[in-house]
């Protein structure tokens, strides 16, 4: 084995032994028509429920709303910065979600899965006045944390 490789399976373990079950992870920002522009350029996804108000206002919407991944990347900041690797992630995708609005995406570590050394996490995705957007569940690894949590996971 390398230098390189027995390096990162140690960080990789010792991040591992660092998780615990019912650790959560919050994150809030509030999407913007310049966040719209720049997903949809980038994935182009140029559907018209999210790039045409005209469309948009005669839509069972209303108004434009921002592409469902968008706030479901959510996830891929709190696990970048839990130098998190995926190995899978589920959405549904409950409400839509309109420019302007704030959304808080919280993690919680459901189960470690001490033999593939994974997390099993969920995340749910809510607005101000609580309703849940978008609810998630991934599993990866993570590989050197710069995130703390929350709070301590209850015993």
């Amino acid at each position: 084995m390398t230098d390189t490789a027995a390096t990162f399976r140690a960080c990789r373990q010792a991040a591992f032994d660092l998780a615990q079950v019912g650790q959560t992870y919050t994150y809030r920002r509030t999407f913007t028509v310049g966040d719209v522009s720049a997903f949809c350029g980038v994935t182009g996804d140029f559907n018209p429920f999210h790039q045409d108000d005209e469309f948009s206002r005669d839509s069972p919407f209303g108004r434009r709303i921002v592409p469902g991944l968008l706030p479901g990347s959510m996830l891929t900041h709190i696990g970048g910065m839990l130098g998190f690797l995926a190995a899978e992630m589920h959405f549904e995708f409950l409400r839509p979600v309109y420019i302007g609005d704030t959304v808080t995406c919280v993690v919680e570590v459901l189960k470690k899965d001490e033999t593939r050394k994974r997390l099993h996490c969920t995340a749910h995705l809510t607005t101000p006045d609580g309703q849940v957007v978008i609810q998630a569940h991934f599993s990866g690894f993570p590989t050197q944390p710069r995130l703390k949590p929350d709070a301590p996971a209850s015993p």
